[in-house]
């Protein structure tokens, strides 16, 4: 939340197409914030992009595409909502089409628990690189706590409930651990 990976993905897609290359982007069917097939930053850049959901295919329509306009580039927001042969498919892409594969997403939940795409990206990702943003405290922020409508912390409930700065905060370790045992 809040380190800028939005702003990093399209700022990458930019660059490429400067160059005159062809990109491929996709986000995650359930984050319609912004309306259906955007990627959006806070700072209000904003692009299309195609969707996924737990049922999309990547290599074999990354691979079709790829042949009729070379991609230079795959480009994934919100890559926390990938599946686990999902993330084995965009490896696919990247050792079989050789075309760069860049994921964008945050590793744990509000419970501190890794997303199922994030795990899988942790595992066999080439490289990782971390994007960081600072806590209340001015510490750096590796958590996020959920709250609700009143500005409560919320200790539990479904693992993905969509929603930006009115839902969710970043946290430092310590203050994450002081906000959650509060309301345990």
């Amino acid at each position: 939340m809040n380190a800028g990976k939005s702003t990093s993905l399209l700022q990458s897609a930019h660059n490429y197409r400067e160059q005159g290359m062809q990109v491929a982007l996709y986000t995650a069917a359930i984050d319609d914030r912004f309306g259906k097939g955007v990627i959006r930053s806070r700072i209000g850049l904003q692009e299309s992009a195609q969707l996924f959901d737990a049922q999309t295919s990547f290599f074999q329509p990354i691979k079709s595409q790829h042949e009729k306009a070379p991609l230079a580039c795959v480009l994934v927001d919100e890559a926390q909502f990938l599946s686990r042969s999902q993330v084995d498919e965009f490896a696919q892409v990247v050792d079989e089409l050789n075309v760069p594969v860049l994921c964008f997403g945050i590793r744990t939940d509000f419970q501190g628990e890794l997303f199922p795409g994030s795990s899988r990206l942790l595992a066999v990702a080439d490289k990782l690189t971390e994007l960081k943003t600072v806590c209340t405290c001015g510490r750096k922020a590796t958590m996020t706590v959920r709250v609700n409508d009143a500005g409560e912390v919320i200790a539990s409930g479904a693992q993905v409930e969509i929603g930006g700065n009115d839902r969710y905060e970043s946290k430092c370790r310590r203050h994450y651990r002081q906000l959650m045992d509060a309301v345990q």
